[in-house]
Formats: structure tokens, C-alpha cells, sequence
């Protein structure tokens, strides 16, 4: 992005300082925030709009002006009640000004009509929007709009552990070397497998246990389809590449062959899936950034970096090494006053400032947004969050912001599980999942 004024860029800043002179009509004003995919790591998801709002009302009293901002804050740890409940309060018009979900939701979000370009009421082209990772502000975008401001930024890495691989044959100095022989494709998917085999034939792990992916549906099974080489999108249509997506299904249904990954291993509660990967019970296992801060302050892992090394999601035949990252994204709705809406905006900007993202990205253990960010030094000097930044951000690639992606991913998920537990073969799922796409998407949709 460009840092000097833009004919746009300087009709938005008369904007917001004509909305500011309102502030001595407008004294009690209220906004509400709301926040899917919360838990107790992740509060600062809201309490920085908080931080924003006192920070703007000292400024408005240093100018004179008698301004109170009331935050209204509702953190939602599912996301299927938070999106239900942000549906029905947009059809009874009571939906927050704020919400912060992944920005999968800017596409038929805005389509609908529930959220509004937050670009049309915020300076893209001054501090601290300007600072925002280039890649992440093309994910909060849809069709050339600016519709979010990124929240924080995460990527979903491998994790081995230490002890284990060690038993099977590996040197402190190769487990040193194991990030980059990743990125560099010398250790692959199938080095993987292999290594979960040998872990469950030493006795180390319990059969089922040598590789344990996430436990549910999740973003996390896209990346494993880059890794294989497919695409998820290309000049603005969704791509199903059957060759890619075969390699992907097949090395699921590979590990619960090998048995290194279990059969009925989807659907278990999630905290048991936790406290397993957090005491050693399984071997290696795919997982967030933030997930650090729930294995440490949650589960008691304090020796995380003794026990476990992580990495990039190994490259499968085909493919390259990646990570995927689903930043969260805070986004104005429609229906509330141009006030309320530009107050709002202003309160996203000010959240976004480095020193007060870093509160977030350290407390939950997710990623900081801009370069400045990194360059805190309450961010700076953890190491999880320097090395997690270093090591997996420059290799990330997202889900599309497509209106159409959730009706792909559905069918994707629906076979790939189908062929984790038997219910179908690899090439019978496949076949299936191409079918029922082209009857869902038709031309919305290449394959190849």
C-alpha cells in the first residue's frame, strides 16, 4: 500500500474528523463487540476494543469534548452458536457493531448484507493500517473491497515429540535441523508415517497414536491438500483437483492402514484429545499457534520447548511444504447509525496499534498482524511467538474468501471422512465428491 494521501484516503480522514466533532452531541455512546472462537487465551479479542474506547475517550477530553464509549463484550467459545446467534440478531436488527470471525465469513457476509467495507470508514493509507501484512489484508478482502481489519494472524504447524524421536533414532542436532529439512522437502508426508510406525513398533505410543491429526473438521485438512499439491482457488474460481485430493485422501486412509492414526479417530472429545497430546500420549500430531498457549497454561506442558519441536506441514508428493493461516478478522455490521459505524472503525484502528495487538498474539499464543508488531519487544522476546513468526508465517497460504467455499469444503470433509473410516474407498470418495460438485457448483467449480 501506498502512505501517501489518496484522494480516497483524504475524503475518509474529513470523514472521521467531521464524525468527531459530533462527540460533544453524541456523550454517551455504545458499542458492542462480538467474538466467536473465544476462549480464556483469547479475551483480548474484545478487551482491546475496550483499551481503544478509553484510549479515544481521553483524546476527546483532552480537546474538550465529553465523550463516553460503553462497551458491550460477548465472547463466543463455538463457532456454529456464535454464527446462529449473529444471524438471527441481524434479522431482528440487533446485531453488534463489531464482530471478529474468520475471514471466511467476509464473502457471504457481505453479499448479504451484514457487514459493510470497513474501508470506507478507516485511513488504509496511514499508521497503523498501513502497516498491516500485506497477504493479510488481502484475505480481509472480497472482490477488490476492504471489508475487515485483520485481528491476528496464526498457522497450523506439525508437532513432534522430542523424546520420541529421539527413541527412534534421532540426534538433538537432527531435530535442530528438522524445520529447515522440512521447508527444503528432505523430510516428507511420507518420512511422517514412517516415523509414527517406528514410534508405535518401539512401544512408545499406543497404536492409534503415532499420528493423531486434528480430531474434527477444521482448515487444517486444506493444507494437507496443499501439500499434495492442489489448489484451492485460481483467477477467481474454486479448483478440485482430483489428483491432489486423491494423494491427500490416501494418506489418511495410509495411516489408518499403517494404524499409526485410528479409524473412529474423529469426533472424540476435544479434551481428551488435549491432555493425550500434551503428556506425551501421541507421537506427532498437526495443531494451531495458539494452541502453545492452551498446552502450556492449560494443560501444564511448562517444558514445551524441551518436549516438543514443530514445523511446517511436511510437502506430500506432488506438493511443497506449507502452512495454513486463518487470521480472524474485525468487522463493522450493517444497520446502526454512521456515528455509531465510524466510532466503531476508529476503535478497530486504535486495537490494531502493535502494542496493543501484541496483547492478544502473547495471551493466546496467535500471531502478530505488521512488521512493527514484531518488532515489540514484549512480543520480540517470546520465544514461541519469534519463532512461530519466523518460521511458518512466510510460508503460509489461506483458505479463499469465496462465497461458494463452505458448500466445497463440506463435500470435501464429507468424503474425506468417509474414506478415513471405511465407509468408502479412496477413488469411490472421490468420485462422489467430484460428482456431487459439479451438480452443487457446476461452472463455479474447475476440475481437474
Amino acid at each position: 500500500m501506498t502512505i501517501l494521501p489518496t484522494l480516497k484516503s483524504l475524503t475518509i480522514a474529513a470523514a472521521i474528523l467531521a464524525s468527531t466533532s459530533a462527540f460533544a452531541l453524541a456523550k454517551d455512546v455504545t458499542i458492542s463487540v462480538w467474538a466467536g472462537g473465544t476462549g480464556p487465551n483469547d479475551t483480548y479479542r474484545l478487551d482491546a476494543i475496550e483499551i481503544a474506547a478509553q484510549q479515544l475517550q481521553r483524546e476527546a477530553a483532552l480537546k474538550g469534548e465529553d465523550l463516553k464509549i460503553t462497551i458491550e463484550k460477548k465472547a463466543y467459545s463455538g463457532w456454529d452458536d456464535f454464527k446462529q446467534a449473529l444471524t438471527l440478531a441481524a434479522e431482528a436488527k440487533t446485531a453488534p457493531n463489531i464482530v471478529a470471525s474468520g475471514h471466511e465469513d467476509i464473502a457471504p457476509w457481505s453479499q448479504a448484507g451484514l457487514i459493510v467495507p470497513i474501508e470506507d470508514h478507516v485511513d488504509l493509507d496511514a499508521w497503523p493500517l498501513n502497516g498491516i501484512y500485506e497477504n493479510l489484508m488481502q484475505i480481509a478482502s472480497y472482490n477488490g473491497t476492504v471489508y475487515g481489519i485483520p485481528q491476528d494472524a496464526e498457522s497450523r504447524p506439525m508437532f513432534f515429540w522430542k523424546p520420541y524421536m529421539k527413541a527412534i533414532g534421532y540426534s538433538d542436532a537432527d531435530l535442530d535441523a528438522l524445520p529447515q529439512n522440512v521447508q527444503d522437502g528432505k523430510y516428507t508426508m511420507k518420512n511422517l508415517l514412517e516415523d509414527a510406525k517406528k514410534m508405535q513398533d518401539k512401544g512408545l505410543v499406543q497404536p492409534g497414536y503415532g499420528f493423531y491429526p486434528r480430531p474434527s473438521n477444521g482448515p487444517d485438512y486444506w493444507q494437507f491438500y496443499t501439500s499434495f499439491g492442489g489448489t484451492m482457488e485460481e483467477n477467481g474460481k474454486l479448483v478440485f483437483d482430483k489428483a491432489a485430493m486423491t494423494r491427500t485422501y490416501q494418506f489418511i486412509s495410509d495411516a489408518v492402514k499403517a494404524g499409526v492414526t485410528k479409524k473412529n479417530h474423529i469426533g472424540m472429545p476435544g479434551d481428551q484429545w488435549w491432555k493425550e497430546v500434551a503428556t506425551g500420549k501421541a507421537g506427532i500430531w498437526d495443531a494451531g499457534t495458539w494452541h502453545y498457549a492452551r498446552l502450556v497454561n492449560q494443560e501444564g506442558l511448562k517444558d514445551f520447548f524441551d518436549n516438543i519441536v514443530f514445523t511446517l506441514i511436511p510437502a506430500g508428493e506432488g506438493g511443497k511444504a506449507n502452512t495454513l493461516t486463518h487470521p480472524l478478522v474485525y468487522m463493522v455490521t450493517a444497520g446502526h447509525s454512521d456515528e455509531d459505524t465510524q466510532i466503531a472503525a476508529q476503535l478497530i484502528t486504535i486495537a490494531s496499534e502493535p502494542r496493543i495487538n501484541a496483547l492478544h498474539a502473547i495471551k493466546s499464543a496467535h500471531l502478530g498482524i505488521s512488521k512493527a508488531e514484531a518488532e515489540v519487544d514484549f512480543y520480540a522476546d517470546d520465544r514461541w511467538a519469534r519463532e512461530a513468526t519466523e518460521r511458518l508465517l512466510p510460508h503460509a497460504n489461506a483458505m479463499p474468501n469465496n462465497s461458494d467455499f463452505g458448500k466445497y469444503w463440506n463435500i470435501m470433509w464429507k468424503n474425506l471422512e468417509a474414506s478415513w473410516t471405511g465407509a468408502k474407498t479412496v477413488d469411490a470418495a472421490i468420485g462422489d465428491a467430484e460428482n456431487e460438485l459439479k451438480s452443487t457448483l457446476g461452472d463455479k467449480i474447475v476440475i481437474r
